[in-house]
């Protein structure tokens, strides 16, 4: 078996699951601070990057599987030569084959971890999102041209400040009052009332 992993035609793919390996020994000590988890930024969506794997999974994962699929395809294969010949495929054919095989193996193996691991959610949202939510005054009085301080708590159960003022040119609302946001200007927060129509017979009007 040694003999057989020594042999020069094997070293490429036995130095292919030595870095596999290293790279997995550095993450599970934490010396690589994560670096699994860094991702490559690449517009792969319907090229032969996406099918490749790219923007499913982190840089550094892909190349762990393409080694590892690289390294075991490669072993294999002169595995199989040398029971069918008696001898090793040469390194110039067998690292070009196994780098072939390996290509479509790694966008598998991608497209099925990528089913399985978490990704990260984020609960950030734009301004616009807060439109037709409720919020209250919370400093000031908000009067046509002068908008007050005012908290909104989006659907995530975060709470958001803006400046709100009131839609209607005669309303006015004061600390406690319970408004909706109706439409965005700038900064600023259009709001009626609470007790006012629903926000969609609002937008009808």
């Amino acid at each position: 078996m040694l003999s057989f992993l020594a042999a020069g035609e094997n070293l490429a793919f036995v130095i292919a699951l030595a870095i596999m390996l290293l790279v997995g020994i550095v993450e599970v000590a934490g010396i690589g601070a994560g670096a699994l988890g860094s991702d490559l930024d690449l517009d792969a969506d319907g090229n032969w990057l996406g099918w490749l794997g790219f923007g499913r999974l982190p840089l550094l994962m892909l190349i762990v599987l393409f080694l590892a699929c690289f390294g075991l395809i490669g072993l294999i294969g002169q595995q199989i030569a040398h029971d069918l010949v008696g001898s090793l495929l040469p390194g110039w054919v067998a690292v070009p084959g196994a780098a072939f095989l390996a290509l479509p193996l790694t966008g598998l193996f991608a497209r099925g971890f990528a089913r399985i691991m978490p990704r990260d959610e984020t609960t950030a949202i734009l301004q616009d999102q807060l439109v037709g939510l409720h919020g209250h005054i919370v400093v000031g009085t908000a009067s046509r041209g002068h908008p007050a301080r005012t908290r909104v708590r989006d659907f995530h159960g975060q709470d958001h400040y803006v400046m709100a003022e009131p839609d209607m040119p005669d309303a006015r609302f004061t600390e406690g009052d319970e408004i909706l946001l109706v439409r965005r200007e700038g900064q600023i927060f259009r709001a009626i009332s609470s007790g006012s129509p629903p926000f969609s017979q609002w937008i009808e009007r």
